[in-house]
């Protein structure tokens, strides 16, 4: 079993930034492809982005170029997010999954995190 503990959400203002930190514990394996999902209210969770053991990232249209995934090491996760928008309000998952390939479909992750709520006044 792998968990995933996520930190850094927050209210912030349009145009400003966070950082969201994705811990994970477990069983985990250095060719996990891991991402990150949003949720929000009544609409169903989006792929943000995710990035393969390799180090390739993908992104959505909707983040690419204010968003940027890193990690540290094989457990930790990043995403930093710039230019934030009152429509980036969501509750922010991480994922990982035993997988080569970075999907943006959430039934293809295995495991979840928690989420965190990221809050964009305008």
């Amino acid at each position: 079993q792998v968990q995933l503990a996520e930190s850094g959400g927050g209210l912030v203002q349009a145009g400003g930034s966070l950082r969201l930190s994705c811990v994970a514990s477990g069983r985990t394996s250095n060719r996990d492809s891991m991402g990150w999902f949003r949720q929000a209210p009544g609409k169903e969770r989006e792929f943000v982005g995710g990035m393969a053991w390799r180090g390739d990232t993908y992104y959505s249209t909707s983040v690419r170029d204010r968003f940027t995934i890193s990690k540290d090491n094989t457990k930790t996760m990043f995403l930093q997010m710039n230019k934030l928008k009152p429509e980036d309000t969501a509750v922010y998952y991480c994922v990982r999954s035993p997988s080569a390939i970075v999907y943006d479909a959430p039934e293809r992750y295995r495991y979840w995190g928690q989420g965190t709520q990221v809050t964009v006044s305008s």
